[in-house]
């Protein structure tokens, strides 16, 4: 059922949350633009100024591992100054009273565990911006430290401990999906009875295959973005209003 107005819909996701025992939200970029947070696909977006750069070619070229370290520096505003949005913090509101076990997320921007989710509550997709690793032996990094020695050296840095390269802790094109993430998502789709897609198109996978596996386990359905998605079809509801507003109402409950 697609909502015919803002108000409908959050009445009819106000008694779906209320009649549910375990909600499993599934985020996307869209619960973050509120945020300040470009997303990366929509008219405008990341990767319509720039080219996202696959894994192999990081690995492969300098030249590639410094002009994504250039670009990470220069959204470090952007990510600095990001606060929880309404949506984050309605979702957080779910989590404190127990409706929510775990968030499941495709977003790198840290804004769920800033909202009020434990860390190890938020299964990161797609990884996390906020740090980085080695690609080799996994040692993390703090931001700043790179960036240091970006700029002492000129380009980037490599880990000090095995010498392989350090990128931010976030999955590119080409890259593996984390497995652990990739497995308690899947048992948190498998055993919610309501699962929540906000502000996700629902095109990538196979992050994109957890709300179907919702559905045919039982679970009920809501897709709450702006634009129309391929599984609106299948969902109980459907609400094309802003995630803001649409998630408003339930911050304080």
């Amino acid at each position: 059922m697609i909502a015919k107005d803002l108000r409908s819909g959050v009445e009819a996701l106000g008694n779906l949350i209320a009649e549910a025992s375990a909600i499993v939200p599934f985020t996307g970029a869209g619960i973050s633009t509120e945020s300040g947070i470009p997303d990366f696909r929509s008219p405008g977006g990341l990767w319509t100024r720039n080219r996202p750069i696959p894994f192999d070619e990081f690995v492969a070229s300098p030249d590639a591992r410094d002009e994504a370290w250039r670009r990470r520096f220069a959204m470090e505003p952007t990510f600095a100054a990001a606060k929880p949005g309404r949506g984050h913090r309605a979702l957080a509101s779910l989590y404190r009273a127990g409706k929510v076990p775990a968030i499941v997320t495709q977003n790198i921007d840290n804004l769920h565990q800033m909202s009020g989710f434990k860390s190890d509550h938020v299964i990161e997709l797609h990884g996390n911006t906020t740090y980085a690793r080695c690609i080799g032996c996994g040692r993390a990094y703090e931001l700043p430290w790179v960036k240091q020695r970006f700029d002492e050296n000129g380009g980037a840095p490599d880990c000090t401990d095995c010498g392989d390269p350090i990128k931010t802790a976030t999955i590119s094109f080409g890259q593996a999906m984390p497995e652990d993430a990739m497995r308690r998502a899947t048992e948190l789709a498998q055993h919610c009875d309501l699962f929540l897609a906000i502000g996700s198109s629902l095109v990538v996978w196979p992050a994109a295959g957890f709300p179907m596996m919702a559905k045919n386990r039982g679970a009920r359905l809501v897709i709450i973005n702006n634009e129309p998605t391929e599984q609106d079809d299948i969902a109980d509801l459907v609400i094309r209003h802003d995630i803001g507003e649409t998630l408003g109402p339930f911050v304080g409950n």
